[in-house]
C-alpha cells in the first residue's frame, strides 16, 4: 500500500541526491557542510522512524548548528543562465503546463484513488496524488525538454541552495506548533481570550477565531504552527462545542485565514523574504506589502465564510 512512508522516502532519495552533488561541487564554497546538511535531511526522511525522538532530536539540533553557524553555500557547477533563458524564451508559456500537471493529478487522484483503499492509504490519497502529480511533470519535462535525469537532481540542487535552511521553515514551524499545544499554550489562549468574547456572541468568536489564526501565523511565521493553539483555544470549546459548528469548514477555512496572515508577515521567510533574495529586490519586504492588499480583504471573506458555512 502506497501511504507516508513512500512519500518520504522518494522525498529523502532527492535530497540524498543533492547532498552528493553539493559535496562534489568545487564551485561552492562550503561543499561539504552543506552536503552534510541536505544528508541529514535526507537521513530523516529515509530513517526518521527508526532514529527515534532522541535521535530526531539531536538530527534536528545538528541541521541548526549547520544554518545558524552558515555551513550552507550555492554552487554554480551544472548551471547555465543563459541557456536556460533563451530555453525559456523558444517555449514561452508552454513551460507552465508542466507546472499545472501537479494540481491536475492532485485532484483527479483525490477522487480515483479512493476507490480503490487497498493500494492506496486512504488517509494520504492527496499526499500520494500530489507526488504522483510531481513526477508525473518530472517526467513528462525531461521527456519534452530532451534531459538527462541528471539535470533535474542539479537544478533541484540549485533551488535548494538558493532558498537554504528556509526550505525547513514549515516542518519546523508545524513542529513548534504541536508542541505548543501539548504545552497548553491554546489553553491559555482560550482563557485570555474569553474574557474578551462576549459569552453570547458566535459571530464574535467566528472575527476572534479568524483573526487570531491570521495574528498567531504572522508571529509564528507559519499557519501550520498557529492551528493547533487557535483551534484548541477557540475553534473546537467555542466554535465547535458550543456553537455546534462544522469541523471540516471551520478547519478548513480557519487554515486559509491563517494564511493570510503569512501573506502579511517577514517570518514566513520561505515565502516572503526569499523570493525577495532571488528576484533580487532592493526591498526584502517588497513582496510582503504587495500581498497586504489582497490578503486583507481575503481574511475578510474567510471570516465571513466560516460564519455563513459552518452553522447551518
Amino acid at each position: 500500500m502506497i501511504g507516508l512512508a513512500q512519500i518520504y522516502q522518494i522525498a529523502g532519495v532527492f535530497f540524498a541526491a543533492f547532498a552528493l552533488l553539493s559535496a562534489l561541487d568545487p564551485s561552492n564554497p562550503k561543499c561539504y557542510s552543506t552536503a552534510a546538511f541536505w544528508a541529514l535531511l535526507a537521513l530523516s526522511m529515509l530513517g526518521g522512524d527508526r532514529l527515534g525522538d532522541l535521535g530526531n532530536g539531536f538530527l534536528v539540533l545538528a541541521l541548526v548548528v549547520l544554518a545558524g553557524f552558515g555551513g550552507l553555500g550555492k554552487g554554480a557547477a551544472g548551471d547555465d543562465a543563459v541557456l536556460r533563458q533563451n530555453r525559456a524564451a523558444a517555449r514561452g508559456n508552454r513551460l507552465f503546463l508542466l507546472a499545472l500537471v501537479i494540481p491536475a493529478t492532485a485532484l483527479i487522484g483525490s477522487f480515483v484513488f479512493k476507490a480503490v483503499p487497498q493500494w492506496i492509504d486512504p488517509k494520504q490519497v492527496t499526499l500520494v496524488s500530489l507526488m504522483m502529480g510531481t513526477l508525473l511533470a518530472l517526467a513528462g519535462g525531461l521527456i519534452w525538454l530532451r534531459e538527462r535525469p541528471l539535470a533535474a537532481f542539479q537544478q533541484g540542487r540549485r533551488l535548494m541552495d538558493a532558498v537554504g535552511w528556509a526550505a525547513l521553515l514549515p516542518q519546523m514551524l508545524a513542529s513548534l506548533g504541536a508542541v505548543f499545544a501539548i504545552a497548553g499554550v491554546g489553553k491559555v489562549v482560550g482563557g485570555v481570550m474569553a474574557g474578551v468574547i462576549p459569552g453570547d456572541s458566535r459571530i464574535a468568536a467566528v472575527i476572534a477565531y479568524g483573526l487570531g489564526m491570521a495574528l498567531f501565523t504572522m508571529v509564528m511565521g507559519n499557519a501550520f504552527a498557529a492551528f493547533p493553539v487557535m483551534t484548541a483555544a477557540i475553534g473546537l470549546p467555542l466554535l465547535i462545542q458550543h456553537y455546534h459548528g462544522d469541523p471540516a469548514v471551520i478547519a478548513a477555512v480557519g487554515m486559509l485565514a491563517g494564511f493570510c496572515g503569512t501573506l502579511m508577515t517577514p517570518m514566513a521567510a520561505n515565502f516572503n523574504i526569499v523570493p525577495a533574495a532571488l528576484l533580487d529586490l532592493k526591498d526584502r519586504n517588497a513582496v510582503v506589502k504587495a500581498q497586504i492588499p489582497t490578503a486583507l480583504p481575503l481574511l475578510a471573506f474567510n471570516i465571513g465564510l466560516i460564519a455563513w458555512a459552518a452553522f447551518p
